[in-house]
């Protein structure tokens, strides 16, 4: 007798095959039956007449990680396993909430602090990522949690908050610590080369740190250095990287920032104007542009020894802290200099000065070339509030910066430096360049979303306070509602495939992301013809629509929008298994 039968469902198994009616039996925590059941029985029988029977979705980009130590986690992540996602690589960009540090504890401590809002002496009894791993073991995940290794971390352990390329000892100090946290679970390591202190390494760091990877088979991820005018060179150091050291490699959240230059203003004032304009007055799907040439940078990479992947989100709306957009001269040294810097006048005239006249030149290392003068290149207005500390401070979520600034008569990077220092540094931002996913700007993501070795990601942030992404609540629903079936962008078997089984090979997570006998049981029931995303940027918590069931390891835990109160269903999985 199985444990659970799915019955006369469409299987689509996660592989890209072309889909097949059939059965799916579970006995344990295992896939056991994928077929015909005849008489079989079951303790659980579901009736999938109708309905879509695929793997779990496979999150290669989530920051879930900062979250699911916390002991109210099931609840604050129950979004995920609502819309289907049954396991999440976190620790991306090179933060997590492990290793702590040794040598500069408190240059670690004080990074994880700003970013997340939390206090570690408080909220965190481990040090090590060993330590973290086993912490979430005991505790025990609402869905599997695999992790990466987090650069920034790593390297503000080794040097500190200084701002230049690490001498020899350096690296041979961050290796040492790389090797210790892939020996005790990560999968790989994760790099945010656009955000101090990665930004800070060059291209000789990350090699580097792969020769430490290849002895482990480990993945290298990375935010790249530039998501703008020198995206080509950006790409091209990944693809360095994984072919010197035969190495899997991941570009971050593929997006792309047009610099239009000196015609900025303009160019961005027509934008907002034609994001406004409704769907149906667009011209046709576009089958080329900026980003298809990046996916095609990459596959020729792969076709010349390379071993890189590309995930990708279905939206043009990105979000990360308000912070990252200032120069990096601005952020050195400790929380109370920063801090100290924002409230200096002097300090914001040359901020001004900065944003205004800096430009990016690769690398990205030296003066003002950083590559995220997003105010520069996409004006004020690009940066939406979507998360605050204080509730006196709560109204300005949802308004973007350009807004607040005239609301308070001030230059807006005044209003940004005074709301970092009501809020001690800690606010959450979203950013784009017209209105959020507007028709318009959502064509520059149909090659993404379309091609089929691109895996779908989340992106998502959420530390239980202001505006989440609507992705939280409803990624994968809206690519499979939205890109499968009303745009026809590509069929269900590529779509599922690059939601599971893609990234589930590429990140090494044995066993998941397939339908198959032996595989674990991680499960989605939906209904092809009605799934969709329930949330909106204006309203984004609202629940998806046309997801029936979901199992994890076996247990399900979603019934038709119900999360079940059985035990926390998800398992740690470790590198070094």
């Amino acid at each position: 007798m199985f444990d659970v039968l799915i019955r006369n469902g469409m299987v689509v198994d996660g592989s890209g095959a072309k889909p097949f009616m059939g059965d799916v039996g579970v006995e344990g925590d295992r896939i056991t039956l994928v077929g015909k059941a005849n008489g079989a029985q079951a303790q659980t029988e579901i009736d999938a007449t109708g309905r879509v029977v695929c793997p779990g979705f496979v999150d290669s980009h989530s920051h879930a990680d900062l979250t699911v130590h916390r002991p109210d986690h099931d609840k604050m992540l129950a979004p995920l396993v609502r819309q289907g996602i049954t396991t999440f690589v976190g620790g991306n960009c090179g933060m997590s909430m492990a290793p702590l540090g040794v040598a500069n504890k408190d240059a670690v401590r004080q990074y994880i602090e700003v970013f997340t809002g939390f206090d570690l002496a408080h909220d965190c009894s481990w040090n090590t990522m060993g330590e973290f791993l086993d912490t979430l073991d005991g505790r025990g995940v609402l869905l599997n949690t695999a992790v990466l290794a987090p650069h920034g971390l790593l390297r503000l352990d080794v040097m500190g908050m200084a701002r230049r390329y690490a001498t020899d000892e350096e690296l041979d100090g961050m290796a040492r610590a790389l090797d210790q946290t892939l020996e005790e679970g990560a999968i790989g390591l994760s790099t945010g080369l656009q955000y101090y202190p990665g930004s800070q390494s060059d291209t000789r760091e990350m090699r580097c740190m792969g020769k430490v990877l290849k002895k482990h088979d480990a993945m290298f991820t990375c935010h790249l250095r530039s998501y703008s005018a020198t995206l080509p060179q950006a790409i091209d150091e990944v693809l360095d990287i994984s072919r010197e050291n035969g190495i899997r490699g991941q570009v971050s959240h593929l997006f792309w920032i047009p610099d239009y230059g000196p015609a900025g203003p303009v160019v961005r004032s027509v934008i907002r104007q034609l994001s406004k304009v409704p769907e149906r007055w667009m011209p046709p799907i576009p089958l080329d542009g900026p980003l298809a040439q990046r996916i095609d940078q990459v596959a020729k990479g792969n076709a010349a020894g390379c071993r890189v992947r590309i995930d990708a989100m279905p939206t043009t709306t990105g979000f990360t802290h308000l912070l990252a957009f200032f120069p990096p001269w601005a952020l050195e040294g400790s929380s109370a200099e920063v801090i100290a810097r924002m409230r200096d006048p002097e300090a914001r005239k040359r901020m001004k000065h900065s944003i205004k006249h800096g430009n990016m030149k690769w690398p990205h290392v030296e003066g003002d070339s950083w590559s995220m003068n997003f105010f520069k290149v996409m004006g004020w207005e690009c940066s939406t509030v979507m998360a605050v500390v204080s509730e006196k401070n709560k109204r300005y979520e949802g308004m973007n910066l350009m807004e607040i600034a005239r609301e308070q008569g001030k230059h807006p990077l005044d209003a940004a430096c005074d709301l970092l220092l009501e809020e001690d540094g800690h606010v959450l931002v979203f950013e784009t360049m017209g209105e959020p996913d507007s028709a318009l700007a959502e064509r520059s993501m149909f090659a993404p979303m379309r091609h089929p070795d691109v895996c779908i990601s989340t992106d998502t942030i959420l530390m239980g306070m202001g505006r989440p992404s609507y992705l939280f609540h409803g990624c994968y629903p809206k690519f499979l509602g939205r890109y499968v079936r009303d745009k026809k962008l590509l069929s269900m078997e590529t779509a599922v495939r690059k939601a599971t089984g893609l990234p589930a090979e590429h990140f090494g997570l044995k066993d998941r992301g397939r339908i198959a006998e032996g595989a674990f049981a991680d499960i989605v029931v939906f209904d092809a013809a009605t799934i969709a995303s329930g949330a909106t940027f204006q309203e984004p918590d609202k629940p998806p629509i046309g997801i029936d069931h979901v199992f994890i390891n076996g247990q399900m835990v979603v019934d038709h929008g119900t999360i079940n109160a059985s035990p926390r269903a998800g398992k740690v999985l470790r590198g070094n298994n």
